[in-house]
């Protein structure tokens, strides 16, 4: 799923978790790296198209690891611009 909004905030979600805007935020997390409770929150937004639920749960991401992060294996490229 993804979802823009009107602020620049970008997030995506299919599996793995990506939110950014502009320079100030890139936050990544691999599928394995999702805690269980924030997938299933993120999978029921999902499953009903709710962008306004997907934007709650990657703010709290965020405020949680901050504006820069990626959670991957280490022989995952997906960090490589972090």
């Amino acid at each position: 799923m993804k979802c823009e909004y009107s602020d620049g905030l970008k997030v995506e979600y299919s599996d793995s978790l990506h939110v950014t805007m502009g320079d100030d935020i890139n936050v990544f997390v691999e599928q394995g790296y999702i805690p269980s409770n924030i997938k299933h929150h993120l999978d029921s937004a999902s499953s009903k198209n709710n962008c306004g639920e997907i934007r709650k749960i990657a703010e709290a991401v965020t405020n949680t690891v901050g504006r820069k992060a990626c959670f991957a294996d280490m022989d995952s490229k997906a960090c490589m611009n972090f």
